[in-house]
């Protein structure tokens, strides 16, 4: 390699290349604020994930008290139908041995 006449020398650097040209106190303040405005975009998402969540529960809560009430519901029809049923049995048997009596 030759070195041309009238050629300047720039002293090596200490930092690393591709750090940036802010000096250290700059670049501490950027990333200092860009790590509050992210902890604040990331708060402002557990919020909204929270909301998001207990709606989402309140919304399950409602379904399954609605499908408790419709089992309960036909639970209720089945044992008033076999009632009815069991209680025209039981009418019919104790008429027509009533009828055999008055009649035999």
């Amino acid at each position: 390699m030759s070195i041309q006449p009238g050629a300047t020398f720039r002293r090596a650097s200490k930092r690393k290349e591709g750090v940036g040209s802010l000096p250290g106190a700059m670049r501490m303040r950027q990333s200092l604020a860009q790590f509050e405005e992210a902890f604040r975009e990331e708060a402002a998402e557990s919020v909204v994930r929270r909301e998001r969540l207990r709606k989402h529960a309140v919304q399950r809560s409602r379904v399954r008290r609605v499908e408790r009430r419709r089992q309960a519901g036909k639970l209720r029809f089945a044992l008033l139908t076999l009632t009815i049923v069991v209680t025209a049995v039981v009418v019919t048997i104790v008429m027509f041995e009533t009828l055999a009596m008055l009649a035999g």
